[in-house]
């Protein structure tokens, strides 16, 4: 930890800080923190602007947080080294963001195609009003942000080659995350899970604009920035 560059290193420790806080006050105290920090859909009436930028430091299970904070430590150091830290906590904070815009987007779709019809929803084991559904609708996690971080590793390293278990050999940063961007579309096109598959795709989305900002203001200057 002490070789970690200061921004990821604060990111790894508060996101599991507040893991284990949401596990202790759920088991101690019976609240859920991720009912005030987690983001809910814009039109429910638990909605505040300030989860947009709480919810990605929730998560909704060990393994989630253990993954996205894995991703943190592989990839954040190397790109915070690269930008420096003012720049990469910026990168991470807009793809976060960004990414739970998108998701916002996509459940707004979502409620005026399938559901602005309709009062009442059935959730399989019980009938519950509008507004009470609409407030299940809760965002947790990094992985919007990450997904930006991988997406910054593959712009500047495209040709850098990673090991991704269990393929038998490594593949170029370029190809790894175009197969992931592919993958999430596919998935959030096709499966209805609990996985907020658009909001990692927002992630990269961002990423992909503001570094393409970066690089075109930096060009304009008489430089490439990479």
């Amino acid at each position: 930890m002490n070789n970690l560059p200061t921004i990821t290193k604060n990111l790894l420790i508060i996101n599991v800080l507040m893991y284990l806080a949401t596990v202790v006050l759920q088991m101690r105290l019976g609240i859920d923190l991720s009912d005030y920090l987690g983001l809910h859909f814009f039109m429910a009436s638990d909605f505040r602007v300030w989860q947009l930028f709480t919810y990605m430091f929730m998560h909704g299970s060990f393994m989630h947080v253990f993954f996205n904070m894995f991703a943190v430590w592989m990839f954040g150091r190397i790109m915070e080294r690269v930008w420096g830290s003012e720049r990469f906590l910026f990168f991470y904070l807009v793809c976060g963001i960004g990414a739970g815009l998108v998701q916002e987007l996509v459940q707004y779709v979502q409620y005026v195609v399938e559901l602005s019809h309709y009062t009442q929803v059935n959730i399989g084991y019980a009938v519950v009003s509008m507004d009470e559904y609409l407030n299940q609708l809760t965002t947790v996690g990094a992985s919007g942000a990450v997904y930006g971080i991988l997406l910054g590793f593959g712009m500047t390293f495209p040709e850098e080659k990673i090991f991704i278990f269990p393929l038998p050999m490594p593949i170029k940063a370029k190809y790894f995350v175009a197969f992931y961007a592919v993958i999430e579309l596919l998935e959030g096109l096709s499966l209805y899970d609990n996985v907020a598959h658009f909001a990692h795709l927002g992630g990269m989305i961002f990423g992909y604009i503001l570094i393409r900002y970066w690089r075109n203001k930096h060009k304009n200057n008489g430089y490439y920035y990479q």
